[in-house]
C-alpha cells in the first residue's frame, strides 16, 4: 500500500471539520469579546483574565483567583451591558477561577 504524507494547516483542517469550525469560531468570538471589554478592566488584573467558552447567551471569563474574582463580579453588569451594546447576545457572564 503507497501512502503519501500530505501536511496541512490547522485552519484547513478546521475548516473540512463542521465541529472544528464551530469550535475555532467560537474561541474567535469569545476572545473578541474580552478584547471588548478590556478597556472596562483594570490594567492591572488584565493578564490575569481568559475569554472561556460561550454557551448560548452565557459567556465564561477564567481568572486566576478569587480576588479578581471579586473586583470583575463587582464590573459585571457594565461588561454585560457594553457587549450588548456591541451586538454580542450576553444575558450573562460567568465567572471560572483556575488556581495554577
Amino acid at each position: 500500500m503507497n501512502r503519501r504524507n500530505h501536511s496541512f494547516t490547522l485552519l484547513q483542517a478546521t475548516q473540512d471539520s463542521p465541529t472544528l469550525a464551530n469550535l475555532t469560531a467560537l474561541a474567535t468570538e469569545s476572545s473578541a469579546r474580552l478584547k471588548s471589554i478590556e478597556v472596562l478592566i483594570p490594567a492591572a488584573i488584565r493578564p490575569s483574565i481568559k475569554p472561556g467558552p460561550i454557551e448560548g447567551q452565557v459567556w465564561c471569563l477564567i481568572l486566576e483567583n478569587t480576588a479578581i474574582a471579586a473586583k470583575i463580579r463587582q464590573l459585571l453588569p457594565a461588561l454585560e451591558a457594553h457587549l450588548r451594546s456591541k451586538g454580542w447576545d450576553v444575558m450573562s457572564i460567568r465567572l471560572k477561577v483556575i488556581s495554577s
